[in-house]
């Protein structure tokens, strides 16, 4: 009995020490997850907003002024009622969480660490913000579809750039991706990654007036020009370009057209840059021009 007595006393002390353990490392886990909410993402946030403001520009990719407008354009349509299993995300956090993915192209299981959200609910809030800001900023991505508002962009290049034909400067930037399964060098560019390649076109103030997002980064930029709907548009002469002008003292008609760099193909409409090779000290100052 005795021996018994005391194998059951050992079990039981057993048993109440790895509870004691399990019950500390609980305690330990929760004060680790206290500590990290009280610096989390958000939290982040609102310190960078009060005491530095080029840091929280460095880290939302925008000034706190541009994130206050974008919130106050999309809060009417990400405010959730909270129910009695959980609280809603507020739309503030909606967006934080949603600039943060787009700019950074982190993972939502990465991100989870400095949001403390689940994948699921990070994914949710980026899914229903993006949607959210194409309804609420269509009409700030316009591209201009008048001899009026085109004449207008050049305008603007003449008063800033000393440009006055100039209906908007292009570029192709390569967004890096995870190769899709099957795709094999699809997607592969001549920079050694894969990607996928956004094309835009900005006005002389730097804002987009197009872009065109999606084509396999192994297509180069001029060939991604050519399958765009915007120079499909061209092509088709639907753009209503403004027709060629006269400049002052000069006797010939200048004609309007996109500046874009040597990826690019000369064009009626598309000029570029003189080749380095052999280049004349006039040709030089209009390719720093």
């Amino acid at each position: 009995m005795d021996r018994k007595k005391k194998g059951v006393a050992l079990s039981i002390a057993l048993i109440l020490l790895t509870k004691k353990r399990q019950s500390r490392k609980k305690r330990l886990i929760k004060d680790w997850m206290r500590k990290k909410a009280e610096l989390n993402h958000f939290n982040l946030i609102n310190e960078l907003r009060v005491t530095e403001e080029n840091d929280f520009k460095n880290y939302m990719r925008m000034r706190d002024s541009s994130f206050q407008k974008l919130l106050s354009l999309v809060s009417p349509y990400l405010k959730k009622k909270d129910t009695h299993m959980r609280k809603s995300l507020t739309p503030e956090e909606k967006l934080a969480v949603t600039l943060r993915f787009l700019a950074t192209g982190r993972s939502f299981e990465d991100l989870k660490y400095s949001t403390l959200l689940s994948p699921r609910a990070i994914s949710g809030a980026v899914l229903d913000t993006c949607n959210t800001l194409i309804y609420v900023l269509q009409d700030y991505l316009k591209t201009p579809s008048t001899q009026q508002e085109w004449r207008e962009v050049a305008d603007d290049f003449g008063r800033i750039h000393r440009f006055p034909t100039c209906l908007g400067s292009l570029d192709g930037k390569h967004v890096g991706i995870i190769m899709p399964k099957n795709a094999g060098s699809r997607y592969f560019n001549y920079k050694g990654f894969h990607s996928i390649i956004l094309l835009a076109l900005v006005n002389a103030r730097k804002e987009f007036m197009m872009v065109d997002v999606g084509i396999n980064g192994r297509i180069s930029d001029g060939g991604v020009l050519f399958y765009s709907k915007f120079w499909q548009s061209y092509e088709q002469g639907l753009l209503n370009l403004p027709n060629p002008i006269n400049l002052s003292n000069m006797t010939h008609l200048f004609p309007y057209v996109f500046v874009a760099d040597e990826a690019f193909a000369l064009g009626p409409n598309l000029m570029k840059p003189y080749s380095q090779k052999n280049c004349s000290s006039n040709e030089l100052i209009f390719n720093q021009k």
